[in-house]
């Protein structure tokens, strides 16, 4: 398979690195300098660019019928543009705000936690995530999935970062050196809490789930998501 990776920084080297490992092909190693040059040799593109390049890289490969695998986070304001943009194409996208197999697991452990605890008022939900310093996005494009199943089961109308309103979800942000990115819900009552984490030990789960998202899109058309990949649905 020959691969574009348009983002060429520490997720894209380890994307890279497992490609090659598992018998791919770069054509295009694309960063801020350099153009799209390549692209259209490439069986599928892998985008871990920043926010303010994704919709340019996503829209290129699907104009070029090129299916492309996101996992940038921070411009999903400009989701619904793609999706339309994809099917007016017919082509192939596939955006994940985490691409680890863990993380998937742990959305699903999250949507079905938070469907039971809507029945319980006497627990408030809050969240944390951490990461580190060089994260551009608050909160993360994870934080921002798991707020919103958690959202969709309660009472709750909206999630903030800051000055929570009695409906809003709370997310505790944190930016620190050199940490394994951690998200945290909590239901917390007056008798007890309950409590799940997630904590990456690198960045290897999140390429190799890329990686197999790009190998799994081939030859299929349409919008997809990880639940597609992993059969989760």
């Amino acid at each position: 398979m020959k691969i574009a990776l348009l983002g060429y920084g520490k997720m894209g080297k380890v994307i890279e690195k497992i490609a090659l490992e598992r018998g791919h092909e770069i054509v295009l190693r694309k960063d801020e300098s350099n153009t799209f040059d390549g692209l259209s040799t490439a069986d599928v593109a892998i985008d871990f660019s920043v926010p303010t390049a994704a919709v340019s890289n996503i829209s290129t490969c699907i104009n070029a019928g090129i299916p492309v695998i996101s996992g940038t986070t921070g411009w999903l304001e400009n989701y619904h543009e793609m999706v339309k943009l994809c099917n007016e194409k017919n082509s192939a996208f596939l955006y994940g705000s985490n691409f680890s197999l863990g993380v998937n697991l742990f959305f699903e452990l999250n949507d079905y936690l938070a469907r039971m605890m809507s029945k319980f008022k006497e627990y408030s939900v809050t969240m944390e995530e951490i990461h580190h310093t060089q994260k551009l996005d608050k909160p993360s494009g994870t934080a921002i999935s798991l707020a919103n199943a958690i959202i969709n089961h309660s009472d709750k109308n909206n999630w903030a970062i800051e000055n929570p309103k009695e409906d809003d979800l709370f997310i505790d942000v944190k930016r620190i050196e050199n940490v394994p990115g951690t998200h945290t819900v909590t239901y917390n009552s007056d008798v007890d809490f309950i409590e799940i984490k997630h904590v990456a030990h690198n960045r290897d789960g999140f390429a190799l789930g890329a990686i197999v998202a790009a190998e799994w899109i081939i030859g299929k058309k349409g919008v997809f998501t990880m639940k597609d990949v992993l059969d989760l649905k």
